[in-house]
């Protein structure tokens, strides 16, 4: 059966148990003086646990007793196991020393007998290790056994078949129970009262009585008010991180404060002296039960929060939030009334199927609201479905949750009707703890974002971070144990499944734990964060102070960056302890799949490494490969990256440079040639145009006067006589900008002297041009017209393409006019 805040007391039970295993791994209780084992106590330890698990009769206190000493002992041996370690480590090493004995021939005798000397001490090391070894395994089994027998009890409890609650005969003894129990609470009450001694102690403690009831009630009755006014000053103003924050931690007094008032309360009735043990049970359960229910009714404000204006988790409004409140509240006073119940059933030692008949009501108003709440998060994920975007990965888990809720809260009240009340509780109330937890992990996450936003000041982009998600990821993981102990797992299944984990797992003859991994990550980073602090002091201080081309120092920075990379992780293998000679099989088999699957990426980075090393294209040089043209901007292990004169990436793989043809503008320098075309009409002055296109050219700042540029007559042309201008640029990255000036002053020096630019003209020839005019060369006959009307006659249906004629009369056709 589980009860309201069982997780709660797992979760304790299990920091309890840590601690516990941690103060016995510390102190040692079961080691003798000489700081070995106490093997002759531990036999009898063993062979009690062997008796009780053949018997098999022991209540699951005793057991769990059993497992508690047993646990210890195992803790014990484990560390044990590892007794001279060192010694050995030093007599292995004097043995490896010795060399393997020779196949033939005999050994030197003061070498057998070195030999012979380090085998037997060896031996005797190892003895006490082997003798743990054997102990551990045989606690560790004896574990098992205890939590296998364990959880088959669980199992047949959660299977326990019943009376069913519908049975009414078994209705009045119930109901006679609750009021026999109400009506001892009165009467232990009324015989306190009578007594003068009691009495007394009553009219003493009546000052701090009258004191700390009224704190409760004022606590119980107005905190909430007071807090949720507080909290909605707080949201009514400007919207932002810290606000929203601040808000949410004073939101949390409504929990405490009416908590604490609680616990006043109880303080306040037991102080009375008045109320018997009845009562003191009764008022005992209330800061439990309270916590609970205020806890819910916390959580569901959060999920279906009363302002419109406050961001709420679900795409919910209106009715909707209103009817998540209510069955919040009343999931909150189940929660409440059933931990009343559960503390007075113990306190009376009432029957089985009395507590299962006074439970059923509210089991059936569990999971009616539970229902509710189900079909609550399934119009949630389907409005996010209807408004047509892709459903997101939250959206597929609120669905999912949302068909579990529904199937549960019915299928929990279903089997309690059939005497299965263990399984229908253990179904119900699970559920409930679950979706709780859930709120608060969606709590937790807006926390998670908020916090970013502070930082950060980007509230628009916290929904592409990474950051949040992962810490949201962390979270989900870290609650995985809670979720385990929820649904019926056992605090020492937990213990033995984190034991495991620290233990690791073995590659071969290499064991990889947990701190193995995290000292490799923890060594690994170092050495990365200082390669790249190297790189960045080569960058900005040492490398720009050499005669070094950026190029060149770009080369130098990202070769230091590759080995201290690589020698980072060697580094981090080492302190890892960690030996990779068992894999080595494994990296020959995988090498052969490397060699054929992954060969463009190998010839891809060796070509890299090459273009660091021998340079022929470097960071900011301008190239033309494959028909891109453009800057070099990053040279990385596998590719180069070009941004083209359109401000386009362009991603080249490393080997295309290598192995094919690539021009480079600027190798070595910026210095490059320029050829501009000019054209000038037949019958211009041909010198004094070359002495103008000489001028042009000279004016021009970027031009080099040495050598000058040079005047090219290109020869004659169809329409024109053709010029070039051939210059020498001291930049030929600004080419465009030297032809487009060079073009406008050609233009006006062209104009101001009377030389004309020409452009091709064409005549066309018309062969019959009578034929546009409709006349004919014979007039036929003429005819009578046909019956019906008669189509227009289009004037251009009798010409073909030998009716136009360019200049040689060849019916080309084509020409500007």
């Amino acid at each position: 059966m589980v009860r309201p805040l069982g997780s709660l007391r797992s979760a304790v039970c299990l920091v309890l148990g840590l601690l516990f295993v941690l103060a016995v791994a510390l102190t040692g209780p079961a080691v003798a003086q000489d700081g070995r084992p106490d093997y002759t106590a531990w036999e009898g330890v063993a062979q009690r646990a062997e008796s009780a698990l053949d018997a098999g009769v022991a209540s699951d206190e005793a057991f769990a007793a059993l497992r508690q000493d047993l646990t210890v002992w195992r803790g014990v041996f484990e560390s044990a196991r590892s007794v001279n370690t060192g010694a050995i480590a030093a007599v292995q090493a004097q043995i490896e020393a010795l060399g393997p004995r020779p196949e033939e021939g005999d050994e030197a005798p003061e070498t057998v007998r070195q030999r012979e000397t380090l085998n037997t001490r060896l031996n005797e090391l190892r003895s006490p290790g082997q003798r743990a070894e054997v102990a551990f395994s045989r606690a560790d089994t004896l574990i098992s056994q205890v939590d296998q027998i364990m959880r088959e009890r669980q199992a047949d409890r959660f299977l326990e078949i019943g009376p069913s609650p519908l049975n009414l005969v078994l209705w009045p003894p119930a109901i006679e129970a609750l009021g026999e129990y109400i009506y001892r609470m009165g009467t232990d009450l009324r015989d306190n009262w009578r007594n003068p001694a009691r009495r007394s102690a009553f009219h003493d403690h009546l000052p701090q009585t009258i004191i700390l009831l009224t704190l409760a009630v004022v606590l119980i009755v107005r905190g909430q008010r007071w807090v949720e006014m507080l909290v909605s000053r707080l949201h009514d103003r400007q919207r932002t991180a810290e606000r929203w924050l601040a808000g949410l931690i004073v939101s949390l007094l409504q929990i405490i404060l009416p908590v604490i008032g609680l616990l006043l309360l109880t303080v306040a009735a037991q102080s009375t002296q008045l109320l018997g043990p009845r009562g003191d049970a009764f008022v005992q359960s209330l800061p439990a039960g309270g916590f609970a229910f205020f806890a819910a009714l916390w959580l569901g404000g959060r999920l279906f929060p009363r302002s419109e204006a406050l961001e709420a988790p679900l795409a919910l409004q209106g009715a909707a939030r209103s009817e998540g409140r209510f069955h919040s509240v009343f999931l909150g006073v189940v929660l409440l009334f059933r931990q009343i119940l559960t503390d007075m059933s113990a306190r009376a030692d009432w029957a089985p199927e009395i507590t299962n008949i006074l439970n059923f009501p509210l089991l059936l108003v569990a999971a009616l609201a539970l229902f509710r709440l189900g079909q609550l998060l399934l119009r949630h994920a389907r409005a996010e479905t209807d408004a047509g975007e892709e459903p997101s990965l939250r959206t597929w888990i609120v669905s999912l949750l949302s068909r579990a809720t529904i199937m549960l809260s019915v299928a929990g009240p279903v089997l309690a009707v059939f005497g299965y009340f263990n399984a229908g509780e253990g179904l119900v109330y699970p559920m409930i703890s679950s979706l709780m937890l859930l709120a608060l992990l969606f709590v937790l996450q807006r926390v998670i974002n908020e916090i970013y936003i502070l930082f950060t000041r980007n509230r628009e982009g916290v929904s592409e971070a990474l950051t949040p998600v992962l810490a949201g990821f962390a979270l989900l993981l870290l609650s995985a144990p809670l979720f385990a102990l929820i649904w019926g797992a056992r605090d020492t299944d937990l213990l033995e499944l984190w034991g495991g984990f620290k233990q690791g797992f073995t590659i071969g003859e290499t064991r990889i734990s947990p701190s193995d991994f995290l000292t490799f990550v923890v060594v690994f980073s170092i050495g990365l964060l200082l390669t790249r602090l190297l790189q960045a002091s080569l960058r900005s201080t040492l490398l720009p102070k050499t005669k070094l081309d950026p190029g060149g120092q770009t080369a130098v920075t990202a070769g230091v960056g590759y080995l201290g990379i690589f020698a980072a992780a060697l580094i981090a293998i080492t302190s890892a302890g960690l030996d990779l000679s068992a894999l080595t099989v494994v990296f020959g088999a995988l090498s052969v799949g490397i060699g054929f699957g992954l060969q463009n990426i190998v010839s891809n980075f060796v070509s890299g490494i090459i273009l660091l090393i021998e340079r022929p294209v470097s960071v900011g040089d301008w190239i033309e490969v494959g028909g891109n043209m453009g800057f070099v901007r990053d040279i990385s292990v596998r590719a180069t990256r070009i941004e083209t004169f359109d401000r386009t990436d362009v991603i080249v793989p490393n080997a295309d440079l290598i192995s094919g043809t690539v021009t480079n503008w600027t190798r070595g320098n910026l210095v490059g040639r320029l050829i501009v075309p000019v054209g000038v009409a037949y019958g211009s002055d041909t010198r004094a145009v070359e002495q103008i296109l000489r001028e042009v050219a000279e004016a021009q700042p970027v031009v080099l006067l040495n050598p000058p540029p040079f005047i090219l007559f290109n020869g004659f042309g169809a329409d024109s006589l053709n010029f070039e201008i051939r210059a020498i640029l001291r930049d030929v990255t600004q080419m465009l900008v030297v032809q487009t000036e060079i073009n406008h002053l050609i233009t006006e020096r062209f104009k101001a002297a009377g030389i004309e630019i020409p452009f091709a003209q064409r005549d066309i020839w018309l062969r019959n041009p009578e034929a546009l005019r409709g006349e004919a060369a014979a007039s036929p006959p003429p005819q009578m017209p046909p019956a019906g009307p008669v189509a227009p006659r289009d004037p251009l249906a009798s010409l073909d393409a030998t009716d136009f004629e360019g200049p040689e009369g060849n019916g080309d056709g084509d020409g500007d006019r």
